[in-house]
């Protein structure tokens, strides 16, 4: 698969380190039907990679002239993965940023080395450790299912229907006006999700999907 050079179009990706985060994306984004160009330092993480990826190259990501030489400034978006090593994670960004790059999401492991990466070229500063943990916390001390927070306190949550919504439409309940969020779906274990309407009734054993204020949803989430 990584026989053949990747040139850059708008839906190829480069991704610069393939540690765990960057290597899942890169995963993730083959999967999704892009092609991807990864990069890593490491001979044994690029050996490990070559068959997985469209094109997997050994280069130092802090070198302009290599970048450049890869093609890299071709590329409309870049995604950097490397965290633990915070000078490489920063030069990287800057060096992107300096051959053209536009869009550049960087993973930081800390708000200092986000606001960093900020101030040098990243468009995007992606926490995911902090971001998993939050999310684990909700699930293990609510009654969440699954939930996702978003910049700028918004949220939406998968939550199993309270008691008293079973065999009730959603326009009965008005969980908007007494709660403040909206149901956006419902689902029941082995179904397809459904979009909500106002007169769709909730079954017993139904999982709503809602969406709202963050604080909101998460009092919500606590009583059902």
């Amino acid at each position: 698969m990584a026989d053949r050079k990747l040139t850059a179009s708008p839906d190829n990706v480069v991704v610069v380190g393939l540690g765990r985060f960057g290597g899942q994306v890169a995963a993730s984004l083959v999967n999704l039907g892009h092609e991807v160009l990864g990069i890593d330092a490491d001979p044994h993480i690029v050996q490990d990679w070559s068959d997985r990826l469209t094109q997997v190259v050994e280069a130092d990501a802090t070198d302009t002239e290599a970048l450049r030489q890869l093609g890299v400034q071709e590329f409309a978006r870049a995604v950097v993965g490397i965290g633990t090593n915070l000078e490489a994670s920063v030069l990287t960004v800057l060096t992107l940023a300096e051959i053209g790059v536009p869009e550049i999401w960087a993973k930081a492991i800390s708000t200092k080395h986000g606001k960093i990466l900020s101030s040098v070229g990243a468009r995007h500063v992606i926490y995911p450790e902090a971001e998993m943990g939050e999310r684990v916390a909700h699930l293990i001390t609510g009654q969440m299912l699954d939930y996702i927070e978003f910049d700028d306190g918004f949220a939406i949550a998968k939550v199993r229907a309270p008691k008293e919504a079973i065999g009730r439409t959603l326009a009965d309940i008005g969980l908007r006006s007494k709660w403040g969020v909206t149901v956006v779906g419902t689902k029941l274990p082995g179904e397809d999700f459904t979009y909500a309407r106002p007169e769709t009734v909730v079954p017993p054993g139904c999982i709503l999907i809602v969406a709202g204020d963050t604080t909101k949803v998460e009092q919500f989430a606590a009583v059902t």
